[in-house]
């Protein structure tokens, strides 16, 4: 499980073909494709899991997307390069707008690319917070030329048709950000979970827009919760080697290093050890050490903020 590796990476491989079969029996006699003809030189991948919905993956958090002759819909946007590259080959499958255009949160990586859109959809849907998120962040670097903000948000729960498939919005309060929005397209079964998951990789926490260790880690019970065994869930980001999709157990491995972060962060504090000595000497967090590489230190500086306000 913990050694599942993407069938392109999202950097450093090149890939002429991407074969994946559509789950024909969730989009109710939609046309659905079920193989995408990369171009040879393709930096990105480009993937179907099922009912016409997939992932592409290039530079920035996991776009998600749906496509048939009946509508489309994307969930992010990464970087304006990145957009394009999506939009020229959502354009082979059908000619036209997009019907639905999600930001899961605000953040570049994720909204960056939504410029690209500015005349390809009528509707930009986003949690209320991540619009006030992406505003208030655009005003403090002095980059509200290049944005393109949601026009339509949502409080708790939101439902959107596209072609014949439902799509759920839902918003479980502050995780990664006080803005973040879990998505799920109904027939085909499919969560895009934003960066509400880092899988097998440091997690930002995004402590200056709301972000909530202890409820993010109840934003995944629900999650859990709320969605069956036979959901495949799309993640924000993955470390190399693993998977930028998975099931409930990757939800729950992250779950777990978010309480063992907790956990040490309130331990470490209490024991008179200072943010400076607790980054210098920390490597990995206990209990949860399939979590290594670069990047720890936002974490460590995200649970003391948040231990220390207790």
């Amino acid at each position: 499980m913990n050694t599942r590796r993407e069938f392109l990476k999202t950097t450093g491989q090149v890939a002429a073909y991407s074969f994946l079969f559509g789950h024909l029996y969730a989009c109710k006699g939609a046309k659905v494709p079920t193989t995408i003809q990369l171009p040879a030189d393709a930096s990105f991948n480009m993937q179907f899991l099922r009912g016409g919905v997939g992932f592409f993956t290039e530079r920035g958090g996991t776009i998600g997307w749906m496509a048939s002759k009946d509508g489309m819909a994307v969930i992010d946007t990464q970087f304006p390069e990145q957009s394009q590259h999506l939009v020229d080959e959502l354009m082979k499958i059908k000619k036209g707008k997009i019907d639905l255009l999600i930001n899961t949160h605000h953040h570049g990586d994720h909204t960056a690319g939504n410029k690209v859109y500015r005349d390809l959809t009528d509707t930009i849907l986003a949690h209320e917070n991540s619009k006030k998120n992406q505003e208030n962040s655009a005003k403090k670097r002095g980059n509200e030329a290049d944005q393109v903000y949601p026009n339509e948000t949502f409080e708790t729960s939101i439902r959107k048709r596209v072609g014949n498939e439902v799509i759920d919005l839902k918003y479980y309060g502050a995780g990664h950000t006080n803005g973040d929005a879990i998505t799920h397209f109904q027939n085909a079964n499919i969560v895009h979970m934003g960066d509400l998951v880092f899988n097998r990789r440091f997690p930002y926490i995004d402590t200056g827009a709301g972000a909530n260790i202890e409820n993010w880690i109840k934003v995944l019970d629900q999650a859990k919760r709320n969605y069956d065994d036979e959901t495949i869930f799309i993640w924000g980001h993955a470390a190399d080697g693993y998977d930028i999709k998975g099931g409930k157990e990757d939800i729950s491995a992250f779950q777990n290093y978010l309480e063992k972060l907790l956990e040490f962060g309130e331990k470490s504090m209490r024991a008179g050890v200072t943010l400076d000595e607790l980054i210098k000497t920390t490597t990995t967090i206990p209990g949860a050490e399939e979590w290594t590489g670069k990047g720890i230190d936002r974490s460590l500086k995200a649970v003391y903020a948040e231990v220390g306000k207790e």
